[in-house]
């Protein structure tokens, strides 16, 4: 691929403002009327020695601190629910995914009770419990999908 030096300049400009290569690839047919591959805008970029800059992480964003709780015997008359064991819901990630899952792992709620869940091709959530029936309380839903975004970030999806 022949660029003069003002169109490498271009090209390093791009790659030091976080252009993809598939990016360059369209901008030098856009800009410049050069048709290329892109295995060629890669040789390209190794040939002009620069290295493509990372995408950022996305920040996980750790939920405010829970109310303080009202007194054990107000509790009782304000809620049906049992308590909480110590240490809320866990989430755990299969190492190797259930068919026609995404992704797909274990959880454990707050009562002890157990269920699998998955993330299935068309970004759909299912939870499978253990027990027939059984049916987390809606703070233990909103403590797995918060447990479970902070797992699947943790493995960069």
């Amino acid at each position: 691929m022949n660029l003069d030096e003002a169109q490498r300049q271009r090209v390093a400009t791009w790659i030091s403002e976080g252009a993809k290569l598939s990016e360059i690839q369209n901008r030098l047919l856009s800009e410049f009327g050069v048709k290329c591959t892109y295995m060629e805008v890669r040789f390209l970029v190794d040939d002009l020695k620069l290295t493509p800059k990372d995408p950022e992480p996305p920040k996980v964003v750790t939920p405010p601190a829970a109310a303080p709780k009202a007194p054990a015997a107000a509790a009782a008359t304000l809620s049906p629910e049992p308590a909480p064991l110590p240490g809320g819901v866990s989430v755990s990630v299969d190492q190797i995914t259930k068919p026609g899952a995404m992704i797909s792992g274990k959880v454990t709620f707050s009562d002890g009770q157990i269920a699998e869940w998955y993330l299935d091709q068309t970004g759909r959530l299912g939870v499978v419990p253990k027990q027939t029936g059984y049916k987390p309380s809606q703070v233990d839903v909103q403590d797995f999908q918060l447990a479970l975004q902070q797992e699947v970030a943790k493995l960069g999806y």
